[in-house]
């Protein structure tokens, strides 16, 4: 059978380890795939669910916008289950054939009857599903009756309840492959599925998702082979009950969501039936296909797991509340840290790239500011655990947030410390708010880029979202670290690392772009009473010429050079800081 050419197929993936998940568009040659962008936010799609939601009912003329610099090999990204995190809804005995082999096997103690009379319907647990190529663990100690089910999964569009059959394709929104790997005697034993479907890695999902615009659902056609044996071989039409009445029964009196899925059953040819009953072992692979979904590859193994925390987990999951998440009027939300005393001085103090409030600490508590200060710590949009909102940044709306965050808080004067395009950031905010201001502290801070650093920063962010952070990071700390932590501080050289590789990629990217885009401050409106330039003696982000800028455009400052430190000053020379903020704040 050809493969039919589809306006859209989808895959859920990261660029390198570590990164961040995105959704992206596989060509038509199934070679490489782009990440696809969300316009109403700006940023990558994370999700399927995300785009379902937003794309109901997506047509073939939609043309989605994709990132610019994001395409990649498919053989070198790192594949995920495209629908995680929900339990999948599954149709028993659903094939004529199929049923009847079940009813003769002798693990079939759901029905006296063999073929079902209404749709039997179970549901296997989320933490079971796993992606393309990802093994499925025999569980020895679980069962010694492993099969496979190579299944067509319908996703849900439009969500509903109580749908009719006459209504049912207006909410199907695309399709899936999904192998319902199943322990036959604990199905058996149970009576009811669930346990015998459920185990962990016993739902693999994928290859591609491709929506119901571009499917040929009269005809596609389903084969599963094991290690190259043709198994099952079936039109997917062939259904005992169809998808308008699964779909029917699926939401009688029970709410269907965006992004469920749905395993419509499996045709005949299991290991179950065969003669002698032939289980699954340590080294088969099994290959679910369905043109144009692609092929679902899983091996075999009996190689244990790994501990509980690493297994597949819900990308569409919500995080954790924040308790220090602060609305601010403009809408977006920022991470935001106060301490010290209430009617104590403040200071604000605002991060660099691929940085976070939490940069600064190690500094705070030797410099002791908390005991006499009231300190203002956050992460700016994208950055730290501040989500990313709006569909462009710029250094000036950074120095708005800012100004949002001290008038939420009341304060009407505050010192400001800024640290590489944080300080960019906070002599724009001094600058544009000069009565503010008291005091201002910058460390390695940075000027407007010339055209050539405009275009490096601009390479950063097309590497980081093709590759991810970690693509950055050991480049970060040999360019922006000094000769001698290179040498002789290992812990410095990975913190540094760890702060760069933790960043989200979307954020450091806009941010990158920000910062690109920057313009100059009007560096005479500063009033601040005093200004201290902190500059690192081989800081090579901010050199000596750009520091040399700064004590000539801002009236009154001083300069403290930092020996043996680059770019990432509190790291490098905690205490040199910390003399500095107790001198100067």
């Amino acid at each position: 059978m050809n493969v039919p050419v589809v306006a859209h197929r989808f895959l859920l993936y990261r660029p390198a380890p570590n990164a961040s998940p995105l959704l992206g568009l596989v060509d038509d040659a199934q070679t490489t795939v782009r990440a696809v962008l969300n316009t109403k936010t700006g940023q990558a799609y994370s999700s399927l669910f995300s785009l379902v939601s937003d794309y109901p009912e997506l047509s073939v003329d939609e043309k989605l916008a994709l990132v610019p610099g994001s395409k990649r090999p498919l053989d070198k990204v790192e594949k995920l289950a495209p629908l995680p995190g929900r339990d999948v809804l599954c149709i028993g005995k659903n094939y004529k054939d199929h049923a009847r082999e079940f009813q003769q096997s002798g693990f079939d103690s759901s029905d006296k009857n063999e073929q079902p009379s209404h749709p039997v319907i179970f549901t296997k647990r989320w933490t079971s599903i796993v992606p393309d190529g990802h093994p499925i663990y025999t569980h020895p100690n679980v069962t010694e009756t492993l099969d496979y089910e190579g299944e067509l999964g319908i996703i849900v569009g439009k969500p509903g309840r109580a749908i009719k059959k006459e209504d049912a394709w207006k909410h199907v929104w695309g399709a899936v492959i999904i192998n319902d790997v199943t322990a036959r005697e604990r199905q058996r034993d149970h009576k009811q599925f669930y346990i015998g479907k459920s185990l962990d890695t016993f739902c693999p999902m994928g290859a591609f998702v491709v929506p119901s615009s571009s499917l040929p659902w009269s005809d596609l056609h389903l084969t599963t082979k094991v290690n190259g044996a043709t198994r099952q071989s079936q039109n997917t039409s062939e259904l005992i009950f169809d998808v308008p009445t699964l779909i029917e029964t699926a939401s009688m009196g029970i709410t269907l969501q965006p992004g469920d899925v749905i395993a419509t059953g499996t045709p005949y040819g299991v290991g179950m039936g065969m003669n002698p009953k032939t289980w699954l072992k340590d080294g088969d692979v099994v290959e679910v296909s369905i043109p144009p979904l692609g092929t679902l590859r899983s091996p075999i193994s009996s190689t244990p797991l790994p501990a509980v925390s690493t297994l597949p987990s819900s990308t569409a999951s919500a995080a954790a509340a924040d308790s220090n998440l602060v609305r601010l009027p403009s809408g977006k939300a920022l991470h935001v840290e106060v301490s010290g005393p209430a009617d104590a001085p403040a200071v604000l103090f605002i991060h660099g790239l691929g940085g976070s409030l939490q940069f600064y600490k190690p500094a705070i508590d030797a410099a002791g500011l908390e005991q006499a200060q009231r300190v203002v710590l956050f992460d700016l949009e994208g950055h730290g655990v501040s989500p990313l909102a709006s569909g462009e940044l710029s250094v000036e709306g950074f120095a708005d947030d800012a100004k949002a965050v001290l008038d939420l808080l009341g304060i009407k004067e505050a010192s400001v410390v800024g640290h590489s395009m944080g300080g960019l950031v906070a002599t724009t905010f001094a600058a544009k708010f000069p009565n503010v201001v008291k005091n201002l502290v910058l460390l390695g801070a940075v000027k407007q880029f010339a055209p050539a650093g405009q275009q490096a920063l601009a390479g950063r962010a097309a590497t980081v979202r093709a590759q991810g952070m970690t693509a950055l990071a050991d480049t970060i700390v040999k360019a922006g670290t000094s000769a001698l932590t290179q040498s002789s501080n290992p812990l410095v050289k990975h913190a540094v690392r760890a702060s760069v590789a933790s960043s989200p990629v979307e954020g450091y990217a806009r941010a990158c772009e920000a910062l690109a885009a920057a313009q100059e401050p009007a560096y005479e409106c500063i009033t601040a009473g005093r200004t201290v330039v902190v500059a690192g003696r081989e800081d090579k982000t901010s050199p000596e010429a750009t520091t040399a800028f700064l004590q000539e455009k801002i009236k009154g400052a001083e300069v403290v050079w930092l020996e043996n430190v680059g770019h990432w000053h509190i790291f490098e020379d905690v205490e040199g800081v910390a003399k500095v903020f107790r001198d100067a704040l």
